[in-house]
């Protein structure tokens, strides 16, 4: 099924270097709006709702608020149960709504659906880090206001988030009300059919225990129904007018109002300030909290908004001054790869306990829940940008090892056994077959433990947490094998799905096993070096885990004796051991309209069939590069290439990065074309129910490791750029070792300058290159 090459659609939004922006109010695409204007700092996460609430059409307005790592857990449900299902779900909550500012114009409620709207504008500025709203509205009685609405999540501050509001009275003298509140009514979500979607909450998780004002702030006190968190929601106001105001306050039906009415002579303007905080008892002791958050909401005043500003600027300066790509000659994958760049901070966990989900802090999709994602997507951009991100994501499997571990008991087998989807560490997925049979997540985390630390030098990580993880997850893959007589002694994994969701409980996932043995061979390096090199470290780590001599050995033993399905007669690698026998699906008389097929057919239709939903074996070709021939690459692409749908959002940048460094630099283009704007255009039509993460993150390998050629082997950066005919050049960043590296790739060739550090060796084009600081080298 080989992607017809993707021609941009009308943009749905104009093509700004470093905006998101629209001059005209659309009700019918609020919902998809409401996802691509979101803000977060990664742990609190605002959906672009207006701060008036929407008033269009029921269905078209999704308000979301969330917390990174906060949840609810419910019961799940099987009609025909078994051992070891997992028994219950986890989902991130739709907190309480502090987003909340009403404005009342002579009485009159101002909101998009009623008067006159004589100017609009909304604008996601990356640079600042601020939503900014831009209004001119004129009321059915006449009266003609000008607002401007500026909102921001603070990256500096993570329980802090703040709103600018601003009037200006145009054509009159009257009265002007500002209503701030918190809402704690949540909206259920719908039950849908669409795995993708949360299951729907059977009743509110989040019961009211309290609502007060102090002299601070006002706040309301909630308590999660099963998990019992507690959740301590305030804000606190400043507001500015040139008259003097009146103040109003109330409590009821879980609701916290407080309402600032001021005169206004025409001409004249009024501001508020709010200031948002939230807390809860995961994070805090519970008797802390309202303490913690006077804290918050105080240093916030005094900061003032204009100060948070400062501060938002000043963190993302750092953030761009490593991760910006520059793309010349493309305006649209120019704004797109920056939108995700900065989608990705404002959605990623930064403090070892929370991760980042699938859909990040921009809705409910996959209800909050972490994947693989993390490790074979987001990690490599951050390692390679922000690695102190990086670090705290691979902290948080650490912290939740030990549920790793009792998951693999779970299992009857040995070792740990990461969750397929968590938010605290347990299993999440009801659906064994592309749930808990996706092992292969455990090499997925021991390959981004290597990958972070060679790209890095960060063996402190490794001695003090990462070995830990690798020996125990490796324990679980001897334990899981078996050298099998029928393949001459080879150690085969069977009763495994790999990436391919498409394709279930198989034996011997080419991916599997190969990312498997690149696992053990690492995890016996790694034991040998902490033995040589931290005896002391490597003996209480052994002791601690019950770890044995013969153990380690065991390691290099299954990776030498690794299966790895091979068909000679094709020449490539079968995807395990069944594939290739399978009947391929009739992609012929297979409409548009039954795609994504897992929509459309049952598992069992799909699973009898040679099709993939996303890269597999492609994915292994790109991770473990070094691993095959050039020809080798070729064979195995232009195989499986035609079979995959690409109807998971993780697909299309793996099939550019190998179709770049096969020379199809059509096809790499295409792909990440797809890739790069998959929000923006909204091209799987569901951004509505929040953004692509991982998709994001793809955009940034399909530049780097695709078009870049860039590859970290043996622990040296390797790269061989090419130059897609539609573009002049690109440009991005590289840290390696504390070291940043700035790669410029035009039509007269490429030039490698190091920013920052002394001296690092890279190798372009297979010829090893020294670099020296400011010492530009083209090649």
């Amino acid at each position: 099924m080989k992607m017809k090459p993707y021609e941009h659609p009308e943009p749905l939004y104009p093509y700004e270097d470093w905006s998101l922006g629209e001059k005209a109010y659309d009700d019918q695409n609020n919902q998809r709006s409401e996802s691509v204007f979101a803000i977060g700092n990664g742990y609190i996460g605002m959906r672009g709702n207006f701060e008036e609430g929407f008033h269009g059409i029921v269905g078209r307005s999704v308000t979301g608020n969330y917390l990174n790592g906060f949840y609810d857990s419910e019961p799940i449900v099987y009609p025909e149960g078994a051992y070891g299902y997992p028994s219950r779900n986890q989902a991130m909550l739709n907190v309480s709504n502090a987003q909340i500012i009403q404005l009342r114009v002579e009485g009159e409620l101002f909101h998009l659906n009623s008067g006159t709207i004589h100017g609009y504008s909304r604008e996601l500025n990356m640079k600042m880090g601020v939503l900014l709203r831009e209004v001119d509205w004129e009321s059915p009685a006449g009266h003609r206001v000008r607002i401007k609405i500026r909102r921001l999540a603070s990256l500096k501050h993570k329980h802090l988030a703040a709103i600018h509001y601003e009037v200006t009275a145009v054509n009159f003298g009257g009265t002007v009300a500002f209503v701030s509140a918190i809402d704690g009514k949540i909206a259920k979500q719908e039950t849908t059919d669409d795995p993708r979607l949360g299951a729907g909450a059977a009743e509110p998780s989040l019961i009211l225990e309290e609502m007060n004002h102090s002299e601070q702030f006002a706040y309301m006190k909630q308590r999660t129904r099963h998990t019992r968190f507690a959740l301590v929601t305030a804000m606190s106001h400043q507001f500015a007018a040139e008259a003097g105001y009146e103040l109003a306050e109330k409590m009821e039906d879980e609701r916290i109002t407080v309402e600032y009415a001021v005169p206004l002579l025409k001409g004249d303007h009024a501001s508020l300030t709010k200031y948002i905080s939230y807390h809860t008892s995961k994070d805090y002791v519970e008797e802390e909290l309202q303490g913690r958050t006077g804290q918050v909401l105080g240093q916030a005043a005094e900061t003032g908004f204009e100060g948070l500003l400062q501060e938002q600027q000043k963190f993302l300066d750092r953030f761009w001054s490593r991760a910006d790509v520059e793309i010349k000659g493309d305006p649209a994958l120019q704004q797109g790869i920056r939108f995700n760049a900065f989608q990705l901070l404002q959605s990623v966990g930064r403090d070892g306990v929370t991760n980042i989900g699938a859909k990040g802090l921009t809705g409910e999709g996959y209800e909050g829940h972490y994947f693989w994602d993390t490790e074979m997507y987001m990690l490599p951009f951050f390692t390679y940008t922000q690695p102190e991100i990086s670090r705290a994501l691979l902290e948080f499997r650490y912290a939740t090892l030990d549920k790793a571990r009792e998951r693999a008991a779970i299992m009857s087998q040995k070792g740990a056994l990461y969750p397929w989807r968590t938010i605290d560490g347990e299993e999440n997925s009801a659906y064994f077959p592309a749930g808990t049979a996706q092992a292969h997540i455990n090499a997925d985390i021991a390959y981004g433990i290597k990958q972070y630390v060679m790209a890095t030098g960060d063996t402190e990580f490794l001695v003090s947490k990462g070995a830990e993880i690798l020996f125990e997850t490796s324990r679980f893959w001897v334990d899981l094998g078996h050298y099998n007589p029928a393949k001459e002694g080879a150690f085969c994994i069977d009763a495994v799905t790999g990436p391919d969701e498409y394709t279930a409980i198989v034996n011997n996932n080419a991916y599997t096993n190969l990312m498997v043995k690149d696992q053990l061979i690492y995890a016996h390096q790694t034991a040998e070096q902490l033995r040589n090199e931290y005896p002391e470290a490597y003996s209480q780590l052994c002791s601690r885990i019950n770890l044995t001599e013969d153990e380690v050995k065991g390691w290099r033993e299954a990776a030498d004796k690794m299966f790895v399905p091979y068909d000679e007669e094709l020449g490539i690698y079968a995807q395990d051991d069944t594939f290739l026998s399978k009947e391929k699906w009739d992609f012929e008389n297979t409409p548009s309209e039954k795609y994504p097929l897992l929509l459309n057919f049952h598992p069992l239709v799909i699973y009898r069939h040679q099709v993939l939903k996303q890269a597999d074996l492609v994915l292994a070709l790109f991770l473990l590069g070094d691993k095959f021939t050039l020809e080798e690459k070729v064979r195995n692409y232009n195989y499986y290439e035609p079979l995959t749908t690409h109807d998971s959002s993780l697909s299309p940048c793996i099939h550019s990065i190998v179709a770049a460094e096969i020379g199809d630099l059509q096809s790499a283009y295409s792909y990440f074309d797809r890739t790069v704007r998959m929000d923006l255009d909204d091209i799987n039509k569901n951004v509505k129910d929040g953004l692509h993460t991982a998709a994001m993150a793809g955009s940034w390998m399909s530049i780097v490791n695709g078009f870049g050629g860039m590859r970290l082997y043996e622990g040296c950066l390797n790269f061989n750029p090419v130059l897609p005919e539609q573009w002049e050049g690109y440009r991005f960043k590289i840290m390696s070792h504390g070291q940043l590296i700035d790669i410029d790739v035009n039509r007269s060739g490429v030039q490698y300058t190091l920013l920052e550090g002394d001296s690092i060796t890279i190798r372009h084009k297979g010829q090893d290159i020294i670099l020296r600081l400011n010492q530009p080298v083209r090649a």
